[in-house]
């Protein structure tokens, strides 16, 4: 049997002698702040809004499921209105397929996409019913399995459905993880992976919602409302236009909007 030490020697040497040197690893995006900072922006996203929820309505880890396969290039309360009624007469794989594809689009013809869409979901439900019992998995591998379902949508589901510690990527947090320097990645999984690297465990639970609304309502795509911003004196955005910290209190929860669509 071939030494496999002689082998990488016998490498290394035709390398030195061809002049060629061993690619260098890509370095892994770092994130702008220290551990100290980190701890310090979510101890006061989570002064800010204690108990933060998604503002998708649902009734069920099925019509979550659901609402936020639609809620793709939708806003949330554009989505909510079309799932409020079909909802309430299907809330059920089973009762979703009874209803069948023409009843559902019928649903949510107001979103976009929604023929396709309304496919998913009934493709959604027999997935579900043949290969879950009806049940909603826990489990990411197996969500990702269902038709429409990809590792965004799996991830809140996991979170909000099973109150496990994910992080789903939408555009507002990859544009925060981006512009602040957070989690600075070039794709979604690169920020996810990076948010989920320096965010301390005791905040992970909720720090997906509050970035979202972080990014939905203040630290906007078009124009970054920094005078509203409570970690303004951390961040460190090259767009940042103000520095001093809005007031630190609790918020009411917030009212239904025609919001930015997430993707």
């Amino acid at each position: 049997m071939a030494d496999p030490k002689q082998k990488t020697r016998d490498k290394t040497r035709l390398r030195d002698a061809a002049g060629t040197k061993p690619r260098p690893r890509p370095r892994r995006p770092r994130s702008r702040y220290s551990p100290a900072e980190v701890e310090e922006i979510f101890r006061r996203f989570s002064v800010q809004r204690p108990e933060p929820e998604g503002e998708l309505e649902h009734v069920n880890a099925f019509t979550l499921l659901i609402a936020v396969v639609l809620s793709a290039q939708a806003t949330d309360a554009g989505v909510n209105k079309a799932t409020r009624a079909l909802f309430a007469a299907a809330e059920t794989p089973q009762k979703m397929l009874a209803l069948g594809e023409e009843a559902v689009g019928e649903h949510i013809r107001t979103i976009g996409l929604w023929r396709n869409k309304a496919k998913n979901v009934i493709a959604l439900s027999e997935a579900l019913i043949r290969d879950h019992g009806g049940v909603v998995p826990g489990d990411r591998d197996e969500l990702v399995k269902l038709p429409g379902v990809g590792r965004k949508t799996a991830n809140v589901v996991l979170n909000m459905a099973f109150g496990q510690p994910t992080m789903a990527v939408d555009t507002h947090i990859f544009r925060i993880g981006n512009r602040l320097g957070l989690a600075p990645g070039k794709t979604p999984e690169e920020v996810e992976a990076g948010l989920v690297r320096i965010i301390p465990e005791q905040y992970m639970r909720h720090a997906h919602h509050w970035l979202i609304l972080h990014g939905r309502y203040v630290c906007k795509a078009r124009r970054p409302e920094c005078e509203r911003c409570i970690i303004a004196d951390i961040c460190k955005a090259a767009v940042k236009t103000n520095t001093i910290p809005a007031p630190l209190v609790e918020l009411s929860p917030l009212p239904e909007t025609a919001a930015e669509p997430a993707q």
